[in-house]
């Protein structure tokens, strides 16, 4: 995927843009904008959505250090851009909002599923050690799916001035 001069400035915005919304959002554990931004940007840049995402994956480990727990960082995020690639490009209208809510509010309840085989590698953690490393988490996951359904809220408008950015014209998606 070859990016034109415009695409890489307008990427490096919108992994600067992610990463300093989390950033702001801190004080709110698991309570952030992350998953609106990935369903936006792969709904309209598709494949190319990888580069935002992975320029804030590396944000992350430049501000926060390359440690253990940026490895699954690696990988979590891409898990929700997959699950939106797959998802029908001609979705009723009426609908996309609450499914594009409901495949960001099931990756943040999914997050420490997700999050655990990495950590499983690097701590050598045994089955049950996975499963109640999961099960502690809970109580964050649950918090963190409920959070990124409401913030869902957002990504259709997101969706549209992406877009109206990227035509010059308005869209009623």
């Amino acid at each position: 995927m070859r990016l034109t001069t415009r695409e890489t400035a307008v990427f490096g915005m919108l992994g600067a843009l992610m990463y300093a919304s989390k950033a702001l959002m801190e004080v709110a554990p698991n309570i952030h904008l992350l998953g609106v931004f990935i369903v936006a940007f792969t709904v309209v840049y598709r494949k190319k959505a990888l580069y935002p995402i992975y320029i804030y994956v590396f944000l992350c480990g430049i501000f926060g250090g390359f440690a253990a727990w940026w490895v699954p960082y690696l990988y979590v995020w891409t898990v929700l851009w997959g699950a939106v690639m797959f998802l029908p490009k001609n979705l009723p209208k009426k609908i996309r909002p609450f499914i594009y809510m409901a495949v960001s509010a099931a990756h943040g309840f999914l997050f420490g599923t997700l999050y655990a085989p990495a950590q499983a590698l690097l701590f050598g953690m045994s089955l049950r050690g996975i499963a109640g490393w999961i099960i502690a988490g809970l109580p964050w996951d649950c918090i963190h799916g409920i959070s990124n359904f409401f913030c869902g809220i957002l990504i259709v408008p997101v969706i549209s001035v992406l877009r109206i950015i990227e035509r010059g014209t308005r869209d009623d998606s």
